[in-house]
């Protein structure tokens, strides 16, 4: 009995000292993440920014829901959510289920020197900022010389060159694209994690059985990382109404405003360009609580279709 005491006790030291640990994270969220959510009050008054900012808050007239209505009222409210909703629901499509798709590929390779290679060349990209990009990709697209509108002329696929990033047409298709290209190694290593925590006993049971490497992949690969895909769709549902603001504000121009104009690039023109501080808060918090909504719908039918959710 004495020596479970001293066991527990020991124990409980290692707990308290993981728990220090863990309130460190705690204490940097609440800073950083919970104390700034006071600033919410900014989106339901008028403010008055000559003032100072404590001074302006306790001054300031309560104006209710007005912002929240000037945005629901204001001329390119449908199409900014428009736009916000369908790019991302295609990319949610399109650029969801190819990192999983290339992770248990990239399991499937017999060599490790060569799943190692492609690993490398498709990290690459994700590591140079969407500014660098951006202009690659600007130039690439573009028709004096772009070497995207040569191959296609030589290929006889078009006569014409075409303007991929002034034409508002293709502009969701080259976001979709270069979301791909930049983010389609660095979006497979949550999987290929997951796909390196299967116990090979699996395989091997699989294999005396006569299994081959395909009906391994859907039988065992996929069935068992279909947690992390899961929590990572779940995710990615609740960001809906969020965009890859770098990557549209790079690709942006006035040609091609009528189908990149999103929520996040809405929100820095009119907060930044025109100090309507209350509105672009009173925007952000809608954002914020119907991301919240989708997050929590996705997660119990999630829990209702699957028995499993992120929470």
């Amino acid at each position: 009995m004495k020596n479970i005491a001293g066991i527990m006790r020991k124990k409980r030291k290692i707990n308290y000292a993981v728990l220090f640990m863990a309130m460190l994270g705690v204490i940097f969220l609440f800073i950083f993440n919970y104390l700034p959510m006071f600033g919410v009050v900014i989106g339901f008054k008028d403010m008055d920014y000559a003032l100072n900012i404590n001074k302006a808050l306790s001054t300031s007239s309560f104006v209710g829901f007005k912002n929240f209505l000037a945005f629901l009222h204001d001329k390119d409210f449908k199409n900014i959510m428009v736009n916000t909703l369908g790019l991302n629901f295609l990319q949610l499509i399109i650029t969801f289920p190819v990192p999983i798709i290339f992770a248990v590929m990239l399991n499937e390779l017999r060599s490790k020197k060569l799943q190692k290679g492609v690993q490398t060349i498709t990290y690459f990209p994700y590591f140079i900022s969407w500014v660098v990009f951006g202009g690659i990709l600007i130039g690439m697209l573009s028709p004096e010389g772009g070497v995207v509108n040569e191959i296609l002329k030589t290929m006889g696929i078009i006569k014409e060159p075409i303007s991929f990033v002034s034409n508002p047409d293709y502009f969701w298709g080259v976001v979709i694209i270069s979301s791909l290209i930049k983010g389609l190694g660095w979006g497979a290593i949550i999987y290929i994690a997951a796909i390196a925590g299967i116990d090979s006993a699996l395989y091997d049971a699989a294999k005396i059985d006569g299994a081959n490497r395909f009906q391994k992949a859907l039988y065992i690969t996929i069935p068992c990382i279909t947690g992390t895909i899961v929590v990572m769709l779940l995710l990615q549902v609740s960001g809906l109404l969020s965009s890859n603001f770098d990557q549209i504000y790079v690709l942006q121009n006035p040609l091609n405003l009528s189908r990149s104009e999103v929520l996040d690039t809405y929100i820095y023109k009119i907060g930044i360009s025109q100090r309507r501080y209350s509105f672009t808060t009173a925007v952000g918090l809608f954002k914020s609580i119907i991301s919240l909504v989708l997050l929590t719908s996705g997660n119990l039918i999630s829990k209702k279709l699957l028995g499993r959710g992120l929470y």
